[in-house]
């Protein structure tokens, strides 16, 4: 199967979206993890109800991790331009300049099992993006060829994740989404994992 399925299914979902661009990755954590990577962030604002994965990366990848206090829903702000888009299905909803990354876990609208995209409206992002999630490299083209001048890692969506989404979009679209809040989730604050020091 050829990895241009992805990029056919990148365009439908930024068309869906209102976003310029799309890169497809293996989880919307993932995608998180490479914008702030990309942007070199040092600090990040996180709701004290969100899912865990999200404040973990704060330790992972060696950053500031400030709680906040914010009844969301749809999305929030992690940074002033990286926005956790995980549960959003909403037409046309993309917000310009910025990077909203979102999910298709097995619970999330678009139901996939696992996978994400970020969206952005940046034409030099594309390629930088797509090769952070793709080792480095960039796909249908064998890696061993290439000058790799990235950093990459193993984040990204499969053809086959992608095919099943492009079969599952037009349903998707037509269907009306759950409405999640920030209540759908526990106060991670109360976890004695986050009480645990560096």
């Amino acid at each position: 199967m050829s990895f241009k399925i992805i990029e056919k299914f990148e365009d439908e979902v930024a068309k869906f979206f209102g976003a310029p661009y799309a890169v497809a990755v293996d989880c919307c954590t993932h995608g998180l993890e490479l914008c702030l990577r990309k942007n070199n962030i040092k600090k990040i604002s996180v709701p004290k109800r969100t899912y865990i994965s999200v404040p973990f990366l704060s330790k992972k990848l060696n950053i500031n991790l400030e709680w906040k206090e914010e009844e969301w829903h749809d999305y929030y702000y992690l940074t002033d331009n990286i926005i956790d888009a995980a549960v959003l299905w909403k037409p046309k909803s993309y917000i310009p300049n910025t990077y909203m990354c979102v999910s298709f876990q097995y619970r999330k609208h678009l139901s996939l099992g696992r996978g994400g995209v970020i969206l952005f409206d940046k034409e030099e992002d594309y390629e930088y993006l797509k090769k952070m999630s793709y080792d480095g490299r960039l796909p249908d083209s064998p890696w061993m060829e290439q000058n790799i001048k990235t950093m990459g890692y193993h984040y990204y969506m499969t053809p086959e994740t992608a095919s099943l989404g492009l079969k599952k979009l037009k349903n998707a679209i037509e269907i009306e989404p759950k409405k999640w809040t920030a209540n759908d989730w526990p106060d991670l604050t109360r976890m004695d994992v986050f009480s645990i020091k560096k």
